[in-house]
């Protein structure tokens, strides 16, 4: 039986044929993204919309792919041709530095001095120079052996005889040639000359004349002229405080103090202080001395001006002053006192072994021990302990490096194992200067210096000879030494600023300091 049903319908065949069930298709509108892709279908045909235009040409396909074309293209100049373009931040100009940076990277032609490219030979163009041309200046740097040899200096330098003797006359006019440093480095400039058979003419010269004066030659108008340049200088004495710790010596040269005013400071002291005995590492030393710093930069140091050390309570005051034309050093209270000997002949050392009989320490017996052992650093300055007369410097046996000195009233002194030798036999030498070194020549275990004292050819303990002599200040002397000592204690301990760096301090802090007494 054959029969259909709406909706959900069975579908009776025919005798012999097999039975089909499904659904009635939808009697619904297709949507437009199925309108969409049926046109698509129909236009292509077989559905490939990249047409070759080189095959089948004039057939509906290749029309189809030269309309699809056209419109593309159409599409692109309509489109382009209403775009405005797109702002953009302006490209900055190159600095001197990465103009420098992109030269090196760049190819330039050589006319433009580039160091890039390729050279080429010289063409027929090119013609042969009939000389080499010089520069039109010469900078020159000279060293002055002496202030006498100015014009010699100048003359090696190339400057011509006439420039030379004007130029070393105009500095002789300012500054004594004999006062000038001998070393200082002369910036000279040699200018152009007519032709190579003569020297160059001085264009100019510089030099350092003095620490508070630079002077500068140049050429106005055809002739040489000369001018002062002065140079700022802070003259402040320097202080320096600081702590003696395990040496003195090394703790004053980390404080910044020269090894010569070190030798200087110890000297001052020496009469009045034992330092093996009397100096603890806690005690504080305090030096002023002579100082220049120059707004460039240099420093200059003069005389030692005072001379402190505090040990816990007891605290020794000596200061440099002038009397009867001689200088020396006198206590707080005005006081100078010289002692025949100094206690201490070596910088720096400590008292390692006494005067007398001992186990010696390299033969193994008892013997007399003529003298007192210091113990001190490989090199330390010796010191002669009184003016006198060297005796003998040579070797001496077991003595190393041995250096007798005799200081008349048939008291001389003796210094051994030294390292090496400041003084010569016959030579005569003053209190506190450096004779010799600190070694361990001879028979010695280490660095240190044995010092020996003879009175009228017999040795006797250094320690027990004491003799003085004391010269007191008074009236209008003694008072302008106390105001000069409270003048240097004034002075602040540390570092110094230049000139030019103290004098805008001092404009700085002007204001605020005005202010500061506005509210009080």
């Amino acid at each position: 039986m054959d029969g259909a049903v709406d909706g959900n319908a069975v579908a009776l065949p025919s005798a012999g044929a097999v039975a089909t069930f499904g659904r009635a298709p939808s009697l619904e509108r297709p949507t437009a993204a199925a309108r969409l892709r049926s046109l698509a279908r129909d236009l292509s045909g077989d559905g490939d919309l990249v047409v070759d235009l080189g095959r089948d040409i004039g057939s509906a396909n290749w029309w189809r792919g030269a309309i699809t074309v056209a419109l593309l293209a159409g599409s692109a100049a309509f489109i382009g041709a209403r775009m405005s373009p797109m702002p953009a931040a302006p490209v900055p100009a190159y600095t001197p530095t990465q103009q420098i940076e992109a030269s090196a990277q760049a190819i330039a032609p050589l006319s433009a001095q580039s160091e890039t490219g390729r050279r080429l030979a010289p063409t027929s163009m090119v013609r042969p120079l009939a000389e080499t041309p010089e520069r039109p200046q010469i900078e020159v740097a000279a060293t002055l052996r002496q202030g006498g040899e100015m014009e010699r200096t100048l003359r090696n330098a190339g400057v011509s005889a006439e420039d030379a003797s004007a130029a070393a006359g105009l500095v002789a006019d300012a500054v004594a040639l004999s006062d000038i440093n001998r070393g200082a480095a002369l910036d000279i400039v040699l200018g152009r000359r007519p032709n190579k058979s003569v020297p160059r003419p001085l264009d100019s010269l510089a030099f350092r004349a003095a620490f508070d004066l630079r002077l500068a030659v140049s050429r106005q108008g055809g002739e040489l002229r000369l001018k002062k340049i002065p140079i700022a200088v802070n003259d402040a004495p320097l202080r320096i405080t600081g702590t003696v710790g395990s040496s003195l010596y090394k703790s004053a040269r980390a404080a910044g103090v020269p090894a010569r005013l070190v030798a200087e400071y110890i000297k001052a002291l020496s009469f009045g202080i034992d330092f093996q005995r009397d100096v603890g590492a806690n005690a504080k030393f305090d030096i002023i001395f002579e100082h220049r710093l120059a707004e460039t930069g240099e420093t200059e140091t003069g005389k030692l001006l005072y001379a402190s050390l505090d040990r816990g309570g007891k605290k020794l005051q000596m200061m440099r002053w002038t009397l009867g034309g001689r200088e020396q050093f006198f206590d707080a209270s005005g006081e100078a006192t010289q002692k025949g000997l100094m206690r201490t002949p070596v910088d720096g050392a400590r008292l390692t072994s006494g005067f007398g009989m001992r186990l010696h320490p390299l033969l193994g017996y008892s013997r007399m021990h003529k003298g007192v052992d210091f113990g001190a650093p490989h090199g330390a300055p010796i010191l002669a302990a009184a003016a006198g007369r060297i005796e003998f410097a040579g070797s001496n046996r077991g003595y190393g490096k041995y250096v007798k000195i005799s200081h008349g009233n048939g008291l001389a002194t003796a210094y051994a194992h030294m390292s090496r030798f400041k003084v010569s036999a016959g030579q005569r030498v003053q209190q506190g200067q450096v004779i010799g070194y600190v070694g361990s020549t001879g028979m010695s275990t280490g660095p240190h210096l044995h010092y020996e004292l003879y009175r009228n050819g017999r040795a006797v303990d250094p320690r027990s000879v004491k003799f003085t002599s004391r010269t007191q200040l008074a009236g209008r002397d003694l008072n302008a030494f106390k105001a000069k000592l409270g003048g240097l204690m004034q002075i602040a301990s540390g570092p110094k600023t230049t000139p030019g760096k103290a004098t805008a301090l001092a404009q700085s802090k002007a204001p605020n300091e005005a202010k500061d007494r506005a509210k009080i």
